[in-house]
């Protein structure tokens, strides 16, 4: 069984099974999603409608991304955040305001109820959406937000001296809790095609599927990895996050 994580999807419903696809992903892998599945491209029902039928079908984590809540205000509440609008939050209101509220229902339920904010695996590899920031691990974080929010972790990675090994005492005291950690949130690039980017032992697999990127799926044993094509050039009619 291979555990595949997946970067933040953003309504690229098209990429998502393209992947899925190149990747000849079966129900015995464990595909685990980095969050952010909505909020870009027109297909966020879609996309949410695809990955709950994929839930029954496949062995899959659905970790917590700052879209998806903002997304969730606005179904539960009906809460226009102006910022939320500007990035990428019209395209899915439109998407969801083409169906009757009776169609939202499961959406909304997956939404509170089949998202986790982070979750380890069996060889202590951690998956979370952005970041966490206590020195003693995701155990002791003060601010639950701050799994899909945070952007300190990839910086923290990314200014890392290559040379510095874990049993250094200077290595980062939270980076020591966990084999590898695989997050998404920031992208590698928002101007065109990269591919996951490692800095000390995390994993950034945001390749920019809301901007002019593909998205990426990626095996965490072996990190071999598949992409689709640039996602704009799915949805060649919209501007995405652009």
């Amino acid at each position: 069984m291979r555990t595949l994580v997946i970067g933040d999807v953003h309504s690229g419903l098209r990429a998502v099974e393209q992947v899925l696809d190149r990747a000849a992903v079966t129900a015995d892998d464990h595909i685990v999603f980095l969050g952010d599945y909505v909020d870009s491209w027109s297909d966020a029902f879609e996309t949410i409608a695809y990955l709950i039928q994929l839930n029954t079908t496949h062995n899959c984590t659905f970790i917590r991304g700052n879209h998806d809540e903002l997304c969730l205000d606005w179904l539960v509440e009906g809460k226009d955040n102006p910022t939320w609008l500007l990035h990428g939050g019209a395209a899915t209101k439109a998407s969801y305001e083409k169906r009757e509220r009776a169609a939202w229902e499961s959406h909304i339920h997956f939404l509170q109820e089949e998202l986790v904010n982070n979750w380890v695996d069996n060889n202590n590899n951690l998956y979370l959406h952005a970041g966490f920031t206590n020195l003693k691990g995701i155990e002791h974080e003060y601010f639950e937000k701050t799994f899909y929010w945070d952007r300190t972790l990839w910086e923290l990675a990314q200014a890392l001296n290559p040379e510095l090994s874990v049993e250094d005492a200077r290595f980062p005291k939270r980076l020591t809790h966990y084999n590898e950690i695989f997050i998404g949130h920031t992208p590698i690039s928002k101007t065109g095609l990269a591919v996951p980017k490692n800095g000390a032992n995390v994993w950034n697999v945001d390749t920019g599927a809301a901007f002019m990127g593909a998205l990426t799926i990626m095996d965490v044993a072996t990190k071999e990895y598949w992409q689709s094509d640039p996602v704009h050039t799915l949805y060649p009619s919209e501007k995405g996050r652009n």
